[in-house]
């Protein structure tokens, strides 16, 4: 049985080769989360180029342009992330890229290039056809891996400058064959919180253990209990992971360390399992701080919401991906994935869709990740979709 070709625009087709030499340039220089200096550049380039105003600055390197047909109309927001992981890119059988990182430690293994070079794509298309009613407000946003790039533009004045009446985003996805995609109503991917627990007790010989105040004994016993979070405080018909990842404390074996670290993260489908989970780890650290006197500090350096699409939304992405793909290869009843992505803040603030672009690949932060070239007019074609849905 053989699958029909995406039904994308010649005027997309076209701009193929542009969207590859783009994320190609970017895979090449990738940059960590608030450190996009250089692919923000490119960005500022390639818009300036179409003759949009661009502002910068937004979430420190986060980037918007807008696409105004001057007619009454509603605002689609199109977000694109554009940072990358701090990891290195390994061969696969095909061997090296000919435009592998050129920097050591960090690497697109995530497709952020992908993103962003599709966004790139799509905002030279409606230049070239813009809608007939409404604007488009292009986002180019750091820092999505754990950096907090989303919630920074927001505060940065994102929405209160370009209000948007529906946002939408796409993320590649290896778990579906090429030429399938994804999205679905309702809670889409979960949340996350990242928690790092610092413990100070009292150092000393390990053969006079009621000198000291032993905080690695501490550390473990809260490392258990944790554990017990989601298993005696959370409905079981809810989805709730936690986990401990880290824990690091003493030197050699004849000494009780001063001090102890945990580390882990949270995840969920529900906010409000999210915050009983936060709420029951602050209380257990409350509680074995009092019972073993030793100083317990919790930090949560990043949290996000579970993205949640909003019905209406996630319907027209469905016929939008069904416009280019078909009907037949777009999924609305997978399960959420058990990842995440601070989109989540903006789907918090206005109604919209993360959709999900099937492609042939190890799993993304795998280092061998390969982004599909071929994905960039389908998503491209996409965005565009949606917009002429909504837009005309």
């Amino acid at each position: 049985m053989t699958t029909a070709a995406p039904a994308i625009p010649d005027s997309i087709a076209a701009l193929a080769p542009h969207m590859t030499a783009w994320r190609h340039e970017i895979h090449a220089w990738p940059e960590l989360g608030f450190e996009e200096e250089r692919t923000s550049a490119l960005v500022i380039r390639e818009l300036r180029a179409l003759g949009l105003d661009v502002h910068t600055g937004l979430g420190g390197t986060g980037v918007v342009a807008v696409i105004d047909s001057g007619k009454p109309g509603l605002s689609i927001g199109l977000r694109a992330d554009m940072d990358a992981l701090p990891m290195d890119e390994v061969a696969d059988e095909r061997g090296e890229l000919p435009y592998r990182s050129q920097r050591p430690g960090v690497a697109h293994t995530c497709g952020h290039d992908g993103h962003t070079s599709a966004l790139l794509g799509t905002a030279r298309h409606l230049v070239a056809h813009p809608p007939t009613s409404g604007r488009v407000v292009l986002i180019f946003q750091p820092a999505e891996e754990g950096g907090r790039g989303a919630i920074r533009m927001i505060e940065d004045g994102l929405f209160a400058r370009w209000p948007c009446d529906e946002v939408y985003a796409f993320h590649n996805m290896p778990a579906l064959p090429t030429g399938e995609a994804s999205v679905r109503s309702g809670a889409t991917l979960q949340s996350l919180a990242v928690f790092e627990i610092a413990i100070e007790g009292v150092g000393g010989h390990a053969a006079a253990p009621h000198r000291a105040n032993d905080p690695l004994q501490v550390a473990a016993r809260l490392a258990v209990d944790i554990g017990a979070i989601v298993g005696r405080h959370i409905d079981p018909m809810e989805a709730a992971l936690i986990n401990v990842g880290s824990l690091q404390a003493g030197t050699t074996h004849n000494i009780i360390p001063s001090t102890a670290t945990l580390s882990g993260t949270i995840r969920s489908l529900s906010k409000d399992v999210h915050d009983e989970l936060l709420k029951r780890l602050r209380a257990l650290c409350e509680g074995h701080a009092q019972i073993s006197g030793c100083s317990i500090a919790l930090e949560i350096p990043h949290s996000c919401p579970p993205c949640v699409n909003a019905p209406e939304q996630a319907a027209l992405a469905a016929d939008a991906i069904a416009d280019v793909l078909g009907a037949e290869h777009v999924k609305t009843d997978l399960r959420a994935y058990p990842f995440s992505d601070d989109f989540s803040y903006m789907l918090e603030q206005w109604p919209g869709a993360y959709l999900f672009l099937g492609m042939d690949s190890a799993m993304c932060h795998h280092p061998t990740f390969r982004f599909d070239d071929g994905l960039l007019p389908v998503a491209a074609a996409v965005f565009d979709r949606i917009v002429r849905r909504r837009l005309g």
